[in-house]
């Protein structure tokens, strides 16, 4: 989810002609100053409706139309598959988490589960234009490795248009809120650091926030969007088995997803432990940082 893009570097070297041959053209660094202010935008618009939702800051959330959550269930396959946890199927019952929750929570819950009827298209849309930052690199326009951004900007819309877009429990599930915070908050500041550095500032508080939020956002994110893709598995058989094979309750598709799901922990983890590196190496020790902060 923090995943790394190429900065324009603006410098002076020391030969005209190399500088020439390093240098992009100034069509290029409007272009990219454009997309990075727009993709803030973009961003800070899903992040905002988010909050105003949840929290109904509007009074309108509650006219959006309300479906039984399904967060109670995707927990309760996960925890009803371990076989010494299998005497817990309390949570597998409709509104079985919500019932578990203070009476305070259970509102936010339920606007949680209808967020998309309030932003879900603008975010489908918005991180589609991601699929430009592929061609950025394929022009040599900014210099983050190729396969790195394309992974990224394809599990994003897997999540987008083959989780979200096809199975309508997920549209209704409460994590799909909690994956496009992480999301949208993530984004803004990303993309406006990268607005900055285009124009030849480094605001310390963007460096800040994008080498420190990832800590939370980052396992809020992926962690959602994992149960997300667990959500979507066949509810007669979580887990797959000889039987389900034969009695054709999973599908190839099915299969797929699982692997999904199974593969997206240890790639938190490799991503996770990235990111703290890179964290060290930008922003350093302590004593690194004080002299950052006062440059």
């Amino acid at each position: 989810m923090a995943q790394e893009k190429a900065n324009v570097a603006s410098g002076a070297p020391p030969k005209p002609t190399r500088s020439n041959k390093k240098a992009a053209p100034a069509f290029v660094k409007y272009y990219l100053f454009t997309y990075n202010v727009l993709s803030t935008i973009g961003w800070a618009y899903i992040l905002i409706f988010t909050v105003i939702h949840v929290l109904d800051l509007d009074g309108k959330s509650t006219s959006i139309a309300y479906t039984s959550p399904t967060a109670s269930f995707t927990l309760g396959r996960l925890f009803s598959s371990i076989p010494f946890l299998r005497t817990t199927q309390k949570i597998n019952t409709v509104g079985g988490l919500e019932a578990r929750l203070h009476p305070l929570l259970v509102p936010f819950y339920r606007r949680a589960a209808t967020t998309f009827g309030r932003i879900g298209i603008a975010t489908a849309w918005i991180q589609s234009c991601a699929l430009l930052e592929v061609l950025h690199v394929l022009l040599g326009w900014v210099r983050s490795p190729l396969q790195t951004t394309a992974m990224q900007v394809s599990s994003r819309l897997f999540l987008v248009w083959g989780i979200v877009e096809q199975f309508e429990s997920v549209r209704s599930n409460p994590l799909y809120t909690s994956m496009v915070f992480a999301w949208s908050l993530t984004e803004v500041i990303r993309y406006s650091f990268y607005a900055c550095n285009l124009l030849g500032y480094e605001p310390y508080v963007l460096l800040y926030l994008r080498y420190t939020t990832f800590y939370v956002l980052y396992p809020l994110g992926a962690s959602s969007e994992a149960f997300l893709i667990y959500a979507t598995l066949p509810s007669t058989s979580p887990i797959p088995s000889w039987s389900s094979w034969i009695m054709g309750m999973w599908k190839p598709a099915d299969y797929i997803r699982a692997t999904l799901f199974l593969i997206w922990w240890p790639g938190l983890y490799i991503m996770y432990t990235h990111m703290i590196k890179q964290r060290r190496k930008t922003l350093g020790s302590g004593r690194s940082l004080a002299a950052k902060k006062t440059d």
